[in-house]
């Protein structure tokens, strides 16, 4: 059921850890008011309905991970820049999920 859940979601089972050691982005696709109440240290908050326009300024980053409340809106997110040709997304789930991989 978890890993059903997980490919739904576009969730990996990348080490997180590891790929925010070797320098990975972390983009936080909620709200600005969602990000406002908690966060990854160091995440960069770009609400998934503007993550299309902003693939420009994101690709000089060599690993990006996405992240949200659940995993849902970050999967979404993968998909959206998978689609403008990037090759380097990990979709991290919840940002808590994340957090706990620093």
């Amino acid at each position: 059921m978890i890993s059903a859940l997980k490919k739904l979601f576009g969730i990996t089972s990348v080490d997180l850890s590891e790929l925010i050691k070797n320098g990975a982005t972390i983009i936080d696709v909620r709200s600005k008011a969602e990000f406002a109440t908690g966060h990854v240290k160091g995440s960069i908050n770009i609400p998934l309905e503007q993550i299309g326009a902003s693939t420009e300024k994101l690709k000089t980053h060599n690993q990006i991970i996405t992240c949200c409340r659940s995993g849902n809106r970050s999967g979404m997110a993968k998909r959206t820049l998978e689609s403008k040709g990037f090759k380097n997304v990990t979709n991290g789930g919840s940002w808590q999920n994340v957090n706990q991989s620093k």
